[in-house]
């Protein structure tokens, strides 16, 4: 099996040393590969053991070695028992020896990638994850007090998230000279993805923002936006996360218990291997310009044209992925919908031998780069750049087109100082039945920027744009997210019980009219919002004659409790349903039962 791996392990913004480890091991003889597979970790050191950087650091080294020392016959299952009870007792008996400066203990996942199927061992809340196109599975259960209360339904998902009780562990290296491990074997095919991260990552960061974060970027760039994501978002604990993409298996089979390899299994990863080629005698792919998770863009040469265009070619595997070939393909339909110079402009290309995207070239970084590197923006340039952005989108309504992910990373700054909006995967389209979300929840979106009305499940319409472009320049200008929390879901339900903190209160130099313009966009209802992208530029444009009515004033914090009290109504009232559905069940037939029946007449 050949992986290709990316991983980022920071201290965080809260803990003032790193006591995660991450590491891995992948042999560059490819029989090597074959015989003793790969090895990946990810531990966490218990910050309360007095020692949690020393056993996270004891375990993987001794996971390394045992992992290099492993005789070639043996399995991936006894291989992890083997590294699993040396990690331990090592950390044990070290933690005996000197008592005084504590004991020591840590978690550990490992993942171990042979022939067509990754093992996973694991001791405490770390996780693993399989990720399979637009599908996320855990191969992993928490060993901590929130993991019980979930199991048990006591908490959902989402809560444990929040709770404290995820930071009290059940299980742990080097607290027993025993350990229990769990272990877990899937069959992966290339393309899937493994995700191993501490609680630092998934604490703070939702499945469907790990399964975008592998679809959009290759593992190494995936794995530092995830950790940014964290951090950004107040992560309490250090931050880890190691993602190996899976390139390319071998398909097993046994004669008689032996196995052999009849055939390999290619990603379809195209790095490399399509430069030089022509498609469709059009197209002639020149060089890579980025892998991404889901495809490939190449710099390309139109030979109709002669101009340098880029084409993205999807990865073989999403082609019989319907959520993720539908969105491929949906940006695609909606693109050749829309001609306008702040728009990504697609190619039309009318016969195709094989899926691809041909777009306009585009050479610069995205507004999510530059506010990487300058934070917040100067207002008159957040001004600006909102107001053009506000005209290439009332252009994509006109059209009858909803985008509903407009985020920094979907914001093109070109070289030549021209915008461009760009991936309308997940756009709606009114009064055309082939543009329909096939495969897609209707609160698809990104957390920072999702409107309430995406929060609730609702499609959303124009204002939802509105809404998610008020974020983007409440961004720019603060230098900060509207709202923030320890996780997705928290970042997601502040907005329903509660608004933004105003944006003057982090930037006083901000005037009063533009925070009135910016909390204007991101009323939470929509009805509140502005009427029409055409007014929010109106008033950006024109801010001398904006009436500030007060509205910072009026802004009231999130109440989380209001988010819960509205969901468990909600399961009130379906239990009560129910009850009242059997009671009248019940004394409708009762009262059947009751009636006196007519005696039959003798002789009739």
């Amino acid at each position: 099996m050949d992986i290709t791996i990316g991983a980022q392990s920071v201290v965080g913004p809260v803990r003032s040393q790193n006591e995660d480890t991450i590491g891995w091991l992948v042999p560059t003889d490819p029989e090597e590969r074959k015989v003793r597979g790969s090895l990946a970790g990810v531990a966490d050191g218990v910050a309360g053991s007095g020692r949690g950087g020393d056993a996270s650091r004891r375990a993987m080294e001794t996971a390394l070695k045992v992992f290099r020392e492993a005789k070639p016959n043996s399995t991936p299952r006894q291989i992890l028992s083997t590294l699993f009870n040396e990690a331990n007792i090592g950390i044990y008996d070290a933690g005996m020896v000197s008592r005084e400066q504590g004991r020591g203990a840590t978690t550990f996942t490992a993942a171990i990638f042979r022939d067509n199927q990754v093992t996973v061992g694991h001791v405490g809340d770390s996780r693993a994850y399989l990720i399979q196109g637009a599908a996320i599975h855990r191969l992993t259960a928490d060993h901590s007090y929130a993991g019980i209360q979930v199991s048990m339904g006591f908490l959902s998902e989402a809560e444990a998230m929040s709770s404290r009780s995820r930071l009290q562990l059940t299980r742990s290296l080097g607290h027993d000279p025993f350990v229990k491990v769990d272990y877990t074997t899937a069959t992966v095919s290339a393309g899937n993805y493994v995700l191993l991260c501490s609680d630092g990552i998934h604490g703070c960061v939702s499945d469907a923002e790990l399964v975008e974060a592998v679809q959009r970027h290759a593992p190494g760039e995936a794995s530092k936006y995830l950790v940014a994501l964290a951090e950004r978002r107040g992560s309490d604990d250090n931050i880890s996360v190691l993602i190996a993409r899976i390139d390319r298996v071998e398909v097993v089979a046994y004669y008689r218990g032996v196995p052999f390899y009849p055939k390999v299994q290619p990603a379809g990863l195209n790095a490399g291997s399509e430069v030089g080629k022509v498609l469709d005698d059009r197209f002639e792919l020149k060089e890579v310009l980025s892998e991404g998770g889901m495809a490939t863009v190449y710099r390309a040469v139109d030979r109709s044209t002669g101009e340098a265009v880029a084409v993205k070619i999807p990865f073989m595997r999403f082609e019989s992925d319907p959520g993720s070939y539908t969105r491929f393909e949906r940006e695609e339909q909606i693109g050749q919908l829309l001609h306008h110079p702040s728009v990504l402009r697609v190619i039309p290309v009318q016969k195709k031998s094989r899926p691809y995207l041909a777009m306009e070239l585009l050479e610069g970084q995205t507004l999510a780069q530059l506010l990487s590197s300058v934070r917040p923006l100067p207002a008159g340039d957040a001004v600006r750049i909102a107001s053009r952005l506000c005209e290439a989108l009332q252009y994509v309504h006109d059209q009858q087109v909803v985008h509903r992910d407009l985020k920094p990373q979907n914001i093109m700054i070109c070289q030549d100082g021209s915008l461009r909006i760009m991936d309308f995967g997940i756009a709606k389209a009114k009064g055309d039945r082939n543009l329909s979300l096939r495969g897609f929840s209707p609160t698809m979106g990104t957390p920072d920027y999702m409107a309430p009305e995406q929060v609730r499940g609702e499609p959303g319409d124009e204002r939802t744009d509105i809404y998610s472009l008020g974020a983007m320049l409440y961004e720019m200008v603060t230098g900060k997210t509207p709202f923030q929390g320890e996780n997705a879901y928290i970042v997601m339900n502040s907005r329903l019980s509660g608004d933004p903190v105003a944006p003057r209160t982090l930037r006083p130099e901000t005037s009063p009219v533009l925070e009135e313009i910016i909390l204007h966009a991101m009323e939470r209802e929509p009805e509140k919002r502005y009427l029409s992208v055409t007014g929010f530029q109106s008033d950006l444009d024109h801010q001398d004659l904006v009436n500030v009515t007060g509205r910072a004033e009026r802004l009231r914090p999130p109440k989380l409790w209001e988010v819960q009290w509205r969901r468990f109504r909600v399961i009130a009232l379906a239990i009560a349903f129910v009850f009242l559905l059997f009671g009248l069940i019940f004394v409708i037939s009762h009262g059947e039962k009751g009636t006196p029946r007519p005696m039959g007449i003798p002789g009739r």
